[in-house]
C-alpha cells in the first residue's frame, strides 16, 4: 500500500529532478535529502525482516524511533496495583526476543516488585533429579482412537484463515512443520494454505460448520469424512465456545470476504460471516457425546475433542455425566479463559463473560477426576499462554498440554496495532488486503515461529530441572506460590479444589461446594429442568 506509493513517488521525484536541473541547477541541492530517503525507503522496501518497514518504508522508522525512547520494560510496575497490559508488553517482548534468537538475559536482575499482592513464582528445588534430554510429548487419544496422536506441548491455538492473512497461516503452518508441533485451524475450515506446507492440523469444526457445511449452514457428513481423511489432519477439534466471546457467535466482516474466502467457507462473497453461537447438531450432553463419536468414525478413528470457555459449571457437569451414561469420552478438552483474544468480540463479552483460565483448568481437571475419566481425556489450557512458567502454572492446575495463539502472533511480528477486525493490520497478519499481506515474508516469519516454540520449549524444560521435575506429571499445585498480602503466601494447592478419583460418583462424598451443580447436572439437557424452562 504505502510502498507503492512510495515507489510512485521516488520515481515522480527522479523525473522531475531530471527534466527542472537543465534549467535550474540550484534543485540538484534537494538531493542531499531526498537521495538518502530514497535509499532507505528502497531499504526498507526490498529488506525481508520487518514487516511495518516493508509496508510502509520510511515513515515506518516511526514507530522504532518511539519505542527507544519510550520505556519498554523497566517503567511497567510503577503503578501501585498490578497492570494487565504492561505485563503483556513485557511478555510480548520476550516472544519477540525469542522469535528472533536474541539474547533474552537482563542485568540487574528482577524487575518486578515480589512483595506485591498477586506475584507469583514457583517453587525450586536443591535435588538434581537430571535434566530432560529432548522435548517430552502427550500422547492424545482413548480406547476408543485408532489413530492417537503424539502432540507438543505447545501447540498454535485456533486461529482462522479468513481472521488471519494467506501469508499468515503459511507461515504458520511452515513453522509447526519445522518444529513438530500442531496448528489448529481455526472455525474458519481447512484451506489450502492449512495445507501448503505439511505441517500437522487440529481440525476445528464451529457453530458454523465451514469446510463440512450444507447450503443452509448444517453439517455436511460427506464433506466432513472427505477432508478429514487428509494426511496432514491429526486430530479433530469441535468448538463450543471461546473464551473471547463465549456464548456469542463469531463475526468476520464484508471487507474481509474475498472469492477464496467464501468458497473455502460456503458462503457469499462480500458479506458478513456471522457463526451462531451454539450447534444445531445437537441440544443435549448426550446427542453431544453421540456426535463426538459419529466425528470420530466419520474422521477415521482420530482424536476428537471439544473446545469451551466454562460458563456454568452445572453444563460441564451435565456433560460428565453424559461420558457416565453413554461410554463415550472425548479424546481431549481444550479449555480456555475468559481472558481469551480476538479479533473482534463486544467489550462486555470480553471483559465480563467466561471463568478466568486458572479457575476452569482447575475445575475441569477435578471433574474428571471425580467422574474417574481423567485418564482417559487430556485437558489442553489456552489462555494467554506465552512462556515456560505460564505453561507449568496451567500444568500446575491439571493441563496436559498448552496451546498459544497471542505469543505465536506475536513472533510472526503483531505489534498489537488493534486493527484486527477492519482489514487494514500494518503487519499484514489480520488482513485480506494483499496490498498488506505481501509484506510478511512466510519463510522469515516461519522461521521465527520455529523459534518462539523451540526457546519456549526449552525454557519449560529449564524450569522444571530447576524445580527438581522429571515428569510432566510431577508438577503438582503445591510447587506454585501466590502473594496475597503483604506478609501472606498460599500455594495453589491452598487455593484450588483437589478432588479424588471417582469421588463424585458417591453421593456422601461429593464435596459440599460442588453438591448443587452437581444435582441439578442431568445428561439429558445442560442446564437444570427449572432453567430450562425458563424460570
Amino acid at each position: 500500500m504505502v510502498r507503492r506509493y512510495f515507489y510512485i513517488a521516488a520515481t515522480i521525484l527522479i523525473l522531475a529532478l531530471i527534466l527542472i536541473a537543465p534549467v535550474w541547477p540550484p534543485i540538484l541541492w534537494s538531493l542531499v535529502v531526498i537521495a538518502p530517503l530514497i535509499a532507505v525507503g528502497l531499504h526498507d522496501a526490498w529488506q525481508k525482516k520487518h514487516t511495518v518497514l516493508r509496508n510502509f518504508p520510511v515513515i515506518g522508522h516511526g514507530r522504532y524511533w518511539l519505542e527507544k525512547i519510550r520505556p519498554e520494560i523497566q517503567q511497567y510496575f510503577v503503578e501501585s496495583n498490578i497492570d494487565a497490559r504492561p505485563i503483556e508488553r513485557e511478555m510480548r517482548a520476550v516472544v519477540y526476543q525469542r522469535a528472533k534468537g536474541e539474547l533474552e538475559t537482563k542485568p540487574f536482575g528482577t524487575e518486578r516488585d515480589v512483595y506485591r499482592v498477586g506475584y507469583e513464582w514457583a517453587a525450586h528445588a536443591m535435588s538434581d533429579v537430571g535434566r530432560l534430554e529432548q522435548e517430552p510429548r502427550a500422547t492424545i487419544g482413548g480406547p476408543d482412537c485408532a489413530m492417537p496422536y503424539s502432540a507438543s506441548l505447545l501447540n498454535i491455538s485456533a486461529m482462522s484463515y479468513g481472521a488471519l492473512s494467506p501469508a499468515a497461516i503459511r507461515a504458520l503452518n511452515r513453522g509447526a512443520k519445522k518444529g513438530n508441533f500442531a496448528h489448529n485451524t481455526g472455525e474458519g475450515g481447512l484451506s489450502p494454505y492449512h495445507l501448503e506446507a505439511g505441517g500437522d492440523l487440529v481440525w476445528q469444526i464451529g457453530t458454523g460448520y465451514f469446510g463440512c457445511r450444507t447450503k443452509d449452514g448444517g453439517f455436511d457428513a460427506a464433506m466432513f469424512a472427505d477432508k478429514a481423511a487428509h494426511d496432514q489432519v491429526r486430530m479433530i477439534e469441535l468448538k463450543l465456545s471461546q473464551g473471547a466471546k463465549p456464548g456469542h457467535g463469531g463475526v468476520l466482516p464484508a471487507c474481509k470476504v474475498n472469492a477464496a474466502l467464501a468458497e473455502i467457507r460456503n458462503v457469499p462473497m462480500g458479506e458478513d460471516v456471522i457463526s451462531p453461537p451454539r450447534h444445531r447438531t445437537f441440544s443435549t450432553p448426550l446427542e453431544m457425546m453421540e456426535f463426538i463419536a459419529w466425528l470420530r468414525d466419520l474422521s477415521g478413528g482420530r482424536p476428537v475433542g471439544f473446545k469451551l470457555s466454562v460458563g456454568r459449571r452445572v453444563e460441564f457437569l451435565s456433560i460428565c455425566k453424559a461420558m457416565q451414561e453413554t461410554g463415550i469420552t472425548p479424546d481431549f478438552i481444550t479449555v480456555d479463559g475468559g481472558e481469551g483474544g480476538t479479533g473482534a468480540a463486544p467489550l462486555e463479552f470480553s471483559n465480563s463473560l467466561g471463568m478466568p483460565a486458572r479457575e476452569a483448568w482447575s475445575f475441569v481437571h477435578n471433574a474428571l477426576v471425580g467422574v474417574g475419566k481423567r485418564d482417559a481425556v487430556r485437558i489442553i489450557a489456552s489462555g494467554k499462554i506465552m512462556t515456560g512458567f505460564h505453561m507449568i502454572r496451567a500444568m500446575a492446575l491439571g493441563a496436559d498440554l498448552c496451546n498459544s495463539a497471542r505469543g505465536m502472533m506475536f513472533s510472526l511480528g503483531c505489534i498489537q496495532s488493534l486493527r484486527c477486525n477492519n482489514n487494514t493490520c500494518p503487519t499484514g497478519i489480520t488482513t485480506q488486503n494483499p496490498a498488506l499481506t505481501k509484506g510478511l515474508v512466510v519463510p522469515d516469519k516461519a522461521e521465527r515461529v520455529f523459534r518462539f516454540h523451540k526457546a519456549t520449549i526449552d525454557s519449560l524444560i529449564n524450569l522444571m530441572d530447576a524445580m527438581g521435575i522429571a515428569r510432566i506429571r510431577d508438577i503438582t499445585p503445591d510447587l506454585i506460590f501466590r502473594r496475597t498480602g503483604d506478609m501472606r503466601i498460599k500455594t495453589y494447592a491452598e487455593f484450588y479444589d483437589a478432588l479424588e478419583p471417582g469421588q463424585l460418583l458417591s453421593a456422601s462424598d461429593v464435596p459440599p461446594d460442588w453438591a448443587e451443580a452437581w444435582r441439578g447436572a442431568s445428561a439429558t439437557a445442560f442446564a437444570p429442568a427449572a432453567r430450562t424452562a425458563g424460570n
